[in-house]
């Protein structure tokens, strides 16, 4: 299966665009990397892609098929700040089930300790956040995971330790990764390729 987007083009203001004619293809069997300069238009992208931006130009299409979202949307996203995705008002169980409610096995993979599930978001750290970030992504219905310097806040242990669960998970279930950073030496060690925003992105 291939996540295409083609000739993405997208502006906040009128006239200045900040995404234009883009193209990108992702395949389910690899992680494809995507560096960029911070500002350059990388999470707006991301955003196009997981459904989160409607008004835009062009298609995303999964095999040439128009995506469905009438219950789950299969492009999941997966931000750098978790803590602006949770509600703070729901624990951190509700927070997880929204999506699904995964298997203790994964669960201990990405090293989530049962006595967060009782927790507010504002009681964990970043980096347990987003072990939660990441699970409620993995939902089974999910093809491809959009992972937006999703450990660019995170101490160089706890950023190995996600990393090699989600790619691992993701190999096992063929899920596609595209993986954007502005992180070389992540990219070189995680991707399969590497992308150059500024060459993609016909500005």
């Amino acid at each position: 299966m291939y996540l295409n987007a083609n000739n993405i083009s997208y502006a906040y203001k009128k006239n200045k665009p900040i995404l234009k004619n883009l193209s990108i293809s992702i395949p389910d069997n690899k992680v494809i990397g995507l560096m960029g300069d911070s500002g350059s238009g990388k999470s707006t992208l991301c955003k196009v892609i997981s459904g989160y931006i409607k008004n835009y130009t062009g298609t995303v299409t999964l095999d040439n098929n128009l995506i469905e979202t009438k219950d789950f949307y299969p492009i999941q996203l997966i931000f750098q700040h978790p803590e602006k995705t949770m509600n703070p008002k729901w624990k951190m169980h509700k927070v997880l089930s929204e999506s699904w409610n995964p298997p203790q096995e994964l669960m201990d993979t990405f090293g989530l300790k049962d006595n967060w599930l009782g927790r507010w978001p504002n009681e964990l750290s970043g980096g347990e956040l987003q072990r939660f970030s990441i699970l409620r992504a993995l939902n089974p219905k999910t093809k491809f995971i959009i992972a937006d310097e999703i450990s660019t806040m995170l101490d160089a242990v706890t950023q190995v330790q996600i990393w090699d669960a989600l790619l691992d998970y993701c190999k096992q279930n063929k899920i596609g990764i595209l993986a954007v950073s502005h992180d070389k030496e992540l990219l070189e060690v995680i991707a399969d390729d590497i992308l150059l925003f500024n060459e993609i992105n016909k500005l």
